[in-house]
């Protein structure tokens, strides 16, 4: 089945993966720079604690998720110093994406949907007003969704259903695209269209149809 043999008639975007280049890699190695060689371990722990979904959905601040990871490192570090090093998991900006995405927002209503928190919030937006000539990446869209502003993360159900309640958006001609399989599998409880976006794939070449039907292949 092809996306462009279904109705479409609005887009919801993940960002992490689809719109901006990560690389959790460096993270890690910068916690480890910082004298954390069991990083790794304490990251794991710290999400399958409540802490960290508290700090995607809002219901923690940023100096909890310091102090948290002050008292499990047993380093003293500054909280600067943590919030650099979380941080460096955040790339460039996929600009020919981008420019697909205020391209599309002329042709239907486009969204997004991220799992994120204050820390890589404020850290975004600064690079997005530095590499755009918008002022705020919300701007992009008819309306952004944020984890920890909406308090639902993905891949639950809840979250697609806020939006789409919110927006009144009919899910069966709502898509959503995102890199993450569970996210994926969420969307889909929720009843959306979706589009898992591969390593080698970008929004610009899947979806190019949408803009012209000369662009994109439209493949699932």
């Amino acid at each position: 089945m092809k996306l462009n043999s279904v109705p479409i008639k609005a887009v919801i975007f993940d960002l992490g993966g689809v719109l901006i280049n990560l690389a959790p890699d460096r993270t890690r190695q910068a916690f480890i720079d910082l004298g954390i060689p069991h990083f790794d371990e304490l990251f794991t722990v710290f999400k399958a604690t409540p802490l960290f979904d508290k700090l995607e959905t809002g219901h923690n601040e940023p100096a909890d998720f310091i102090k948290n990871l002050q008292l499990e490192s047993g380093i003293e570090l500054e909280p600067d110093q943590i919030v650099s090093a979380w941080n460096a998991m955040l790339l460039d900006f996929r600009q020919p994406s981008l420019a697909f995405i205020h391209e599309l927002k002329n042709k239907m209503p486009v969204f997004l949907f991220s799992n994120t928190n204050r820390i890589h919030y404020e850290s975004f937006e600064l690079s997005f007003r530095n590499s755009t000539s918008y002022t705020h990446l919300n701007d992009l869209f008819k309306k952004a969704y944020y984890s920890h502003e909406i308090g639902h993360r993905k891949p639950h159900m809840e979250g697609f259903l806020h939006i789409l309640n919110d927006q009144n958006l009919e899910p069966e001609t709502t898509l959503f695209v995102d890199d993450n399989e569970a996210n994926i599998k969420g969307a889909q409880t929720a009843g959306l269209l979706t589009h898992l976006l591969l390593p080698e794939e970008s929004i610009e070449e899947v979806l190019g149809f949408l803009v012209s039907p000369e662009r994109g292949t439209g493949d699932w």
